[in-house]
């Protein structure tokens, strides 16, 4: 007998765009912790508080956007939108989430470009040692999940080799295409997938004009910024291509990000990482670390115009790509090797990130024993003691700016 459908209100009882949007604000002002405990806090609102879908359909959802490129709690929340509100569910869902920190991030830029002292300052110089925490720990816990096993922790350290040898975009999206064929060959699928989906009212012909944007996009923005000679569209072209080739979750957009904007100059390697350290301490998507880069170029894109359009560039991948995927998504999950590949992917991305902490975070900030000792003790207050990451980055920021003035 075939297991119920996943549990949803009836048509009738489906709140607006509206309600949508303001669940998801609160959400996105609320939730810190990164992608995983974004999650915790949707199944909380969401099958627990609201049932909107069970946890059935709420755990199918989610291996949907893990196997998925891009931020996974933003595309979890995308979908949940979309099957309660339609389409404008969709955009009020990613809007209400990514709002507030996309916002702060945009102040976080405006503070350092007006006070152009503060990317020499103490407290910077912490923000950046508590990002080599934060990429520290991402790194530990992606290897403990993602490569249980010896031929995983091997093609992690092959994908790190290969993108240390390799620096920039080329290199990392190389790592992680040699990790799919490595998995496809050599890797075996673990469990069986799971039960069929939740119908989200995407039909396939309208998920094929998606993933078909998403190509065209993908394949065409690099092609026109070449032909038009624009700087600007090629950094856009760069902060799209990093939203449409991450996985793994909001911290291994990093490297790829840096790829585009620190080389070509239009952001400071100081600049970037005092903003990906401020991020940390922010509730909502770690991608909306986009609108800092964006605020900050010092290109003819910049301040508030830069912010949106990066931001849009980021997440624009991420809404294709969910909603193109869902009709599609229960007959692509059945297969085993597209499972063994996506287990090839996941292990390269753990190498990729693990070339990321050395070069250029810990190569940027460590440069000290107190810097070592400050970057240690941020890795291990959440770890040993549980410490929110808000205080580990204010407690880091305050002890950088100490450490300037002795």
């Amino acid at each position: 007998m075939n297991s119920p459908a996943p549990s949803v209100a009836a048509p009738s009882e489906r709140p607006s765009a509206l309600a949508v949007l303001l669940v998801f604000l609160r959400l996105g002002l609320t939730s810190f912790g990164g992608p995983v405990a974004h999650l915790g806090y949707f199944r909380a609102e969401f099958v627990q508080r609201r049932r909107w879908l069970d946890d059935r359909g709420f755990t199918d959802l989610v291996a949907l956007c893990q196997f998925l490129p891009g931020p996974s709690s933003s595309q979890v929340g995308i979908a949940i939108g979309m099957l309660r509100a339609g389409w404008l569910g969709s955009l009020a869902a990613w809007l209400g989430f990514t709002l507030p920190s996309a916002l702060l991030m945009t102040g976080v830029a405006y503070g350092l470009a007006g006070h152009a002292q503060l990317a020499q300052s103490g407290v910077v110089h912490g923000l950046k040692l508590a990002a080599v925490a934060v990429v520290a720990q991402a790194v530990w816990g992606m290897a403990r999940s993602l490569c249980p096993d010896r031929p995983r922790a091997g093609l992690a350290i092959g994908a790190a080799l290969l993108t240390l040898a390799l620096p920039g975009w080329i290199g990392q999206v190389a790592a992680i295409a040699l990790s799919a064929a490595a998995g496809l060959g050599w890797l075996r699928p673990e469990g069986e997938p799971a039960a069929a989906h939740q119908a989200f009212g995407v039909s396939r012909r309208a998920g094929a004009v998606l993933l078909s944007i998403f190509g065209l996009l993908l394949a065409g923005l690099p092609l026109l910024a070449a032909a038009l000679r624009s700087p600007v569209l090629h950094l856009v072209d760069g902060v799209f291509r990093a939203g449409s080739l991450v996985f793994g979750g909001g911290h291994v957009v990093l490297p790829l990000l840096e790829a585009v904007v620190v080389p070509s100059g239009a952001v400071s390697n100081a600049d970037f990482l005092a903003g990906y350290g401020a991020a940390q301490a922010l509730p909502g998507p770690l991608f909306a670390f986009a609108a800092f880069l964006g605020a900050s170029m010092h290109a003819a894109l910049t301040g508030w115009l830069g912010a949106v359009v990066f931001l849009l560039a980021i997440f624009v991948p991420a809404w294709l790509l969910v909603l193109g995927a869902l009709p599609f998504w229960d007959s692509l999950r059945q297969r085993a090797r597209v499972r063994s590949a996506m287990a090839g992917v996941n292990a390269g991305v753990v190498g990729v990130l693990l070339s990321a902490l050395y070069d250029p975070v810990w190569t940027s900030a460590v440069h000290t024993r107190g810097d070592f000792a400050l970057a240690l003790a941020a890795f291990g207050l959440p770890v040993t003691a549980r410490v929110s990451p808000f205080i580990v980055v204010a407690l880091v920021a305050a002890a950088g700016a100490l450490l300037a003035t002795g």
